[in-house]
């Protein structure tokens, strides 16, 4: 990512900004950031994902959102736009303008984002007290990574590959990797 301009905001003017541009931006300690667009089977992975999540949570008290819904991560002062989050939290499902508790929140990597993603916006989201699990998507690999908060606060790693299904514990879910890379070649 790449600074928008030489900007600084508050929390508050960020988001009044933001409402009206064309393109999406993240925000983090008064500095705005561009968001590049996503190639073709980005958009296609994240969306075979919340079309999955969506159609497992019918009924259910948590949510899949796409990434037009912004994160606030509060503790750092930071709005991020992840690729596809799940929430089960009430106050979430109310927002209007961005979500501050998901359980799940999904990366699909791309080369430009791939060490952003791994490393400082991890470190972000981990400030989330109710994020349970955080999926990283590697299309290249045709690979899933999944790390899980343990109850001692610790974060666990399990790779999902070679036509394994992908567990998402917290929903007690199974998606087959076949249905997350549907459409790629």
């Amino acid at each position: 990512m790449q600074t928008a301009e030489a900007l600084v905001f508050t929390a508050n003017d960020y988001l009044e900004w933001e409402a009206s541009q064309e393109q999406k931006h993240e925000f983090f300690n008064g500095e705005v950031f561009a968001m590049g667009g996503a190639r073709q089977e980005h958009v296609v992975v994240s969306g075979n994902l919340f079309a999955s999540l969506k159609q497992h949570l019918r009924n259910a008290p948590c949510r899949a959102y796409i990434s037009d819904m912004k994160l606030r991560v509060e503790h750092l002062d930071a709005f991020y736009y992840p690729d596809v989050m799940v929430s089960c939290d009430k106050s979430d499902h109310k927002a209007d303008q961005f979500l501050s508790n998901p359980s799940i929140i999904i990366e699909v990597l791309s080369d430009s984002t791939e060490a952003y993603d791994r490393g400082a916006k991890f470190a972000a989201y981990r400030k989330i007290e109710n994020l349970k699990e955080y999926f990283l998507i590697d299309i290249t690999a045709r690979r899933v990574e999944c790390f899980r908060r343990t109850s001692d606060n610790k974060w666990l790693l399990q790779i999902y590959e070679n036509g394994q299904s992908c567990e998402f514990n917290s929903l007690e879910f199974l998606v087959d990797l076949a249905d997350i890379f549907e459409d790629i070649e």
